[in-house]
This record gives C-alpha cells, structure tokens and sequence, in this order.
C-alpha cells in the first residue's frame, strides 16, 4: 500500500481569497514505512508574501522570487503522488489549498476520500489532550529538534513518524507479506494486555469448586481424556491453578 505524507505552506489562511501554495513537501510510504523517496519545491507565489506569514516560515519575496510557479512543477507533483492515499495534519487546510492551485491550472482536484486526516485521528484517540503537530512529536518521543521554522518537507518527514505511531506504532510495519488494512487506532490497553506477564496469575479455587470438578469428571466415565489426564485413582487437582504468563 503507497501512502503520501505532505504538507504546504502558503501566503495566508484563503486559497479563495488569493492566497498561494509557496512550498509543498511529501514523503512516500510503502507499508507504513518510509521509502526513501521524498517531493519537495519551492513554489513562486506570483505574489507578496505577508510579513506574518513569512515570520512562520521564513520564505519571503526575495527567496521565492526565482523559483518555479506551481504550473510548472505540477506534472512531477501529480506524478509523484500518483494514486497514493494522502495524508495530512489538519488536512482541510493543506487539500484546500492544492486544489486550488490545481484547478487554477486546469487539473482534477484531489477528492475527500483519498485524504487522511491524522489531526482528527488524534483528536479521538487522544480527546482533550493537545493535538498539534509539536504536541504528538512531544508525546511519541519524536525529535523535533531541527524544526525552528515551519518548513514543508520537515513537517511532512515529521508527520510521517507521528502517523505510524497514531496507527498502532512501528510494531505495525514489521508485519511481512501481509498487505495491511485501512489505518486503525489500536487501543492503548491491547498493547498492555499483548505483554507478558512478570509473573505467573494465581488462581484460587474454592473447596466447593473443587467437589464440583470431582463430581463432573466422574460423570463423564472412564475414557474421558481428565481421567486419562488424572491418572489411576482419579489423582487430585490442586487449590491453586497457574495462568501461562
């Protein structure tokens, strides 16, 4: 399964209201693993770039004004992204803004069934707790440490991590030959119960249970498998029993 991690940084919040795409960053997985292979370009806005937008991310007219406008890469990216889920944090946003740079060019937009949203998937797996991108890096443990400015393929490089680990973790990505289903949460408590135990589970068992379990293995006669299991005599099961840890 070919899945895209991306993400874009832009002139403002309005796609509608003639803000741009100024830098798009993908990452490809395979499996739920990086492959290796990434997208990343600078896009020339045909615009000012905002004072407040450019202290966000630090692409300002001067840094922007030679590099290519998004007509002119849009073949590589839309080769690059191919049939791929795309994923995204808060994707609205990000898919907003591509589509209206591709249907200003004259492409198909990207429909709202190719598109995974992993700030929705953390807002139900984790609701009430913060759910930004630096907050789930702090929360999986995931360096964070080159990021002082919003940067596109950064972003996406780091939300690939973070989307692993909201689908079950890298436990999920060592599962060979297997093609895995639609990304799920799995529960924090299943991963609790799938450890083993320090030490064995001790269960009592009552007198009267004890007389029960007699009474029921005689009824089942001779050639049952507990009196073969319990010897000549009929042998005794103890108060005690261990569970495997």
């Amino acid at each position: 399964m070919r899945e895209i991690v991306f993400d874009t940084e832009t002139t403002g919040l309005d796609p509608n209201g003639g803000d741009r795409v100024v830098e798009i960053g993908c990452v490809e997985l395979v499996n739920h693993i990086p492959s290796g292979e990434t997208f990343h370009r600078y896009v020339n806005p045909e615009r000012s770039v905002p004072a407040e937008a450019v202290a966000i991310h630090g692409l300002d007219d001067a840094r922007l004004r030679d590099k290519p406008t998004f007509a002119r890469i849009t073949d590589e990216l839309m080769d690059f992204l191919g049939d791929a889920v795309l994923i995204a944090h808060n994707a609205e946003f990000d898919q907003r803004f591509l589509n209206a740079e591709l249907a200003r060019v004259g492409r198909l937009t990207i429909s709202d069934d190719r598109v995974v949203d992993t700030l929705a998937i953390a807002k139900r797996r984790f609701p009430g707790s913060p759910a930004s991108l630096d907050a789930l890096c702090a929360r999986f443990q995931i360096d964070t440490s080159r990021r002082t400015l919003h940067g596109a393929l950064l972003d996406a490089e780091l939300l690939s991590e973070v989307y692993i680990e909201l689908i079950g973790g890298r436990q999920a990505s060592l599962v060979l030959g297997v093609e895995p289903a639609a990304p799920t949460v799995r529960p924090a408590r299943a991963a609790a119960a799938a450890a083993p135990r320090p030490e064995p589970r001790i269960f009592r068992i009552s007198a009267e249970e004890l007389d029960g379990h007699r009474a029921a293995v005689e009824r089942l006669g001779p050639e049952s498998l507990w009196q073969k299991y319990l010897g000549p005599g009929g042998g005794s099961v103890e108060s005690t029993a261990h569970a495997p840890a």
